[in-house]
């Protein structure tokens, strides 16, 4: 290896189940990143994981695992509701780390994960995988050239027409647990769309919100009394942030429509729409839409934004967690969105419990750690 070459990154995984096959997944195509560790209180998972993916070293506990010195980086893959505890854990380990989406199972937990995180001196990234979507970063380009003018106001959107956890097919009923997941579809697909926004936005202060949930649409009983369903399908909410701006939000794991619009931006001189991606103008009194050619966007992003002229360090959230280890990039701001994201989520449930809208202040002070013991 030349002198100047960085040393792949050396990660443990907290966590053997089904997200941390993506993870892992994800993690072989970057051969900067070597996995050299993973750990789960279920032995089979573990052993399975490590035999499929060549792990060298398993453990049945995380405290086990994080007594290793030779780890750079964890990345924890949990259910939120054990999102602090693996990350605490390990940023007192002294590593940095990576964790799933949502940030926590609630907005104090996650407001823990980042003070601990600040006062360790470590990174924590967390898996916010829109932000490198295409559209969002041509989306961001359009926003910093000015093409928009005034920001006022966003709209976040989610549909699946059927598509619960466990109780329509796939997954496991820990996701549709409110003692595992702490949510249902706002915080399970809802944070990708949110986080979109507020990076589009500049994350901005949110002041006041308020919010409903559903779930109303029929399933399987004998599968519902199983899964001890106690989540919601259906969210919506309307945020206003400081400043004179606004965000919309609906976003369904089930809903009797064909689809949704995609999430969108719009400012006083133009508006994007993401998905399928649209760029809209007018001049005197021609209305003008637009798209782009993302394909040839990724191309030049790819070749004239990396070290090597091949690698994107904005090509993934591992790609960019791995590249910041590395020091070639600077980590995105995902732990402030997320908590943001978070206290946006948070705060529709308690508009739905107080039937009424809420401040941000009222969702800190309302907040309560739901964290499950490692």
């Amino acid at each position: 290896m030349p002198e100047d070459t960085p040393a792949p990154v050396r990660i443990g995984i907290i966590g053997c189940g089904q997200i941390a096959q993506s993870h892992l997944s994800n993690y072989a195509k970057i051969p900067e990143a070597t996995v050299v560790a993973c750990a789960d209180i279920k032995p089979e998972a573990a052993d399975t994981t490590a035999k499929t993916f060549g792990i060298p070293n398993v453990y049945y506990t995380a405290e086990e695992m994080l007594r290793r010195d030779d780890l750079d980086a964890i990345d924890v893959c949990l259910h939120n509701n054990l999102h602090l505890p693996g990350t605490v854990a390990a940023l007192k380990s002294g590593r940095h780390v990576y964790c799933e989406k949502p940030m926590a199972g609630s907005y104090r937990d996650a407001v823990t994960m980042l003070e601990t995180a600040k006062a360790s001196g470590k990174k924590l990234h967390i898996q916010l995988a829109g932000l490198y979507n295409d559209e969002t970063r041509a989306a961001k380009e359009l926003i910093d050239a000015g093409a928009l003018g005034d920001i006022y106001h966003a709209r976040s959107t989610g549909h699946r027409r059927r598509g619960r956890p466990y109780v329509d097919g796939y997954g496991k009923p820990a996701f549709v647990q409110k003692q595992n997941s702490g949510g249902g579809a706002l915080y399970d697909m809802g944070v990708y769309h949110i986080s979109e926004m507020l990076y589009l936005l500049g994350n901005p202060q949110v002041e006041r919100v308020t919010g409903k949930t559903y779930q109303k649409i029929r399933m399987d009983e004998a599968r519902r009394a199983s899964a001890g369903y106690s989540v919601e399908e259906l969210g919506m909410g309307f945020v206003r942030f400081a400043g004179d701006l606004s965000l919309d939000i609906i976003e369904a794991w089930a809903i009797h429509l064909d689809a949704m619009e995609g999430s969108c931006v719009v400012g006083s001189e133009g508006g994007i729409r993401l998905k399928p991606f649209g760029f809209f103008r007018s001049y005197g009194d021609l209305d003008v839409n637009g798209t782009a050619d993302l394909s040839a966007a990724n191309y030049r992003w790819r070749k004239l934004r990396s070290d090597d002229g091949d690698t994107d360090s904005r090509g993934s959230s591992q790609r960019h967690w791995v590249a910041v280890l590395q020091g070639k990039a600077e980590l995105l701001p995902t732990a402030e969105i997320a908590l943001n994201t978070m206290l946006i989520s948070e705060a529709i449930y308690l508009s739905q419990q107080y039937g009424r809208e809420v401040t941000a202040d009222e969702v800190r002070e309302a907040s309560a750690s739901k964290a499950i013991p490692l």
